[in-house]
């Protein structure tokens, strides 16, 4: 993990981003993770999710899921010397908001009982892989 205040930060152990970015990025005492999903690094299969023989997502498990991104965000942040406790936003991309909002909002609290972040859930029509949540944060350090 790299973690001058003016370089990229990217984590050993969270999964490889899917394009040219860093996993975060330190500003003054504000750390700004790039998107995180529920992907495990060096795995092709994704946590929570069934693909066809087309690789296009058959059947999923958004609680899998949502686990699988939380404890890859605690990854990001404790690699880059902050904590889950530093979470002070985190903005959460769903691709089926009717469908996965209740079970997504039981995990988050189950998560997120002693740091209470601000938070924007928004629904989004796709993501770059096949995925049906993502975690857009930002902690102090």
């Amino acid at each position: 993990m790299t973690t001058s205040s003016s370089d990229p930060i990217h984590s050993n152990s969270a999964p490889e981003p899917v394009g040219l970015y860093p996993h975060a990025r330190r500003v003054g005492n504000l750390l700004f993770l790039s998107g995180v999903g529920p992907r495990q690094k060096g795995q092709k299969q994704i946590p929570g999710v069934m693909l066809d023989s087309h690789g296009q997502i058959a059947d999923y498990d958004i609680a899998v899921q949502c686990r699988a991104v939380f404890q890859n965000v605690r990854t990001i942040l404790e690699e880059a010397g902050s904590s889950w406790d530093n979470l002070v936003d985190v903005t959460v991309f769903l691709t089926n908001m009717k469908e996965d909002f209740q079970t997504y909002n039981r995990v988050y609290a189950e998560y997120f009982k002693d740091n209470q972040p601000c938070r924007t859930t928004v629904e989004v029509n796709a993501l770059p892989t096949p995925i049906a949540i993502e975690l857009k944060c930002i902690a102090t350090i």
